[in-house]
């Protein structure tokens, strides 16, 4: 019989969870091992939260973004970041970017790219515990989730419908990969497009699923940016499917580039 342990601290301005599926039987070596991983897991996070803050005064984001500190000096994660926020931005056409507010700012990578390397590196090695099935990851909502391949376990993840609190919108089920939800519900306007400098406004909600965090966060955030009317990116981009929700509740999904249906408001 399989039981679940969760572990929660704030980070990045929102509840990272840690939640891991194993023997409810294990013994305390497991549980010492899980307490650990989970430590290690929260610990490297916060570590890549005071580098590229941009709340903090301090962090290495700000003094760059003050002109203070170059990419050259900085910590070598900052220009692996850069990197792939630069590739994000050519691969969504302009619908992401780290740039936006004239400055470094790659909030919208960090989070999820942190949740892939500090679950590879703490989290996923779990799995070679004979008493372990599952790890899960929810970091406000975006989720990363791990399985073993030889007795998956298929998480359940409900995706809130942004005019209705409390209520869902679809249940997508996966055994390893990542879900990434952006929209204005929680948050309002704080999605940019980044050609205009002004709010995103052609989609309430945009859902995507992807092999790691890093990836959906990005396409999640371009798929709010293009609208609900603008599918045309889900061709080229290296998500498996997702949905998203027009400004009058309308649903459109799609998968494997390919657009699989249309749920008109009610």
């Amino acid at each position: 019989m399989s039981g679940v342990r969760v572990w929660t601290r704030e980070l990045m301005g929102t509840v990272f969870s840690v939640h891991v599926v194993g023997d409810a039987s294990g013994g305390p070596e497991q549980r010492a091992a899980e307490d650990l991983a989970a430590a290690r897991f929260f610990d490297e996070v916060s570590g890549i939260e005071r580098i590229f803050s941009t709340f903090r005064d301090d962090s290495e984001v700000s003094r760059i973004r003050r002109g203070e500190l170059d990419f050259a000096s900085a910590d070598p994660r900052v220009g692996t970041v850069a990197a792939a926020c630069d590739e994000a931005e050519t691969a969504t056409a302009g619908r992401f970017s780290a740039h936006w507010r004239g400055g470094f700012d790659p909030t919208g990578y960090v989070k999820g790219w942190s949740v892939d390397i500090a679950g590879a590196g703490h989290l996923e090695p779990l799995l070679r515990e004979p008493g372990i099935r599952a790890l899960g990851v929810n970091a406000g909502g975006d989720v990363r989730v791990w399985s073993r391949p030889e007795m998956p376990w298929t998480w359940r993840v409900g995706v809130a419908d942004p005019a209705r609190r409390g209520s869902i919108v679809a249940t997508i089920e996966l055994t390893s990969g990542a879900v990434a939800t952006s929209g204005t519900a929680e948050r309002g306007g704080h999605i940019i497009e980044p050609a205009s400098g002004r709010p995103a406004g052609g989609a309430r909600s945009a859902t995507v699923v992807g092999a790691d965090l890093a990836t959906a966060d990005v396409w999640a955030t371009a798929a709010v940016v293009a609208g609900a009317e603008d599918l045309s990116w889900i061709r080229g981009a290296p998500v498996a499917s997702g949905l998203i929700v027009s400004s009058d509740g309308g649903v459109r999904r799609f998968a494997n580039g390919v657009e699989l249906c249309i749920v008109p408001a009610a």
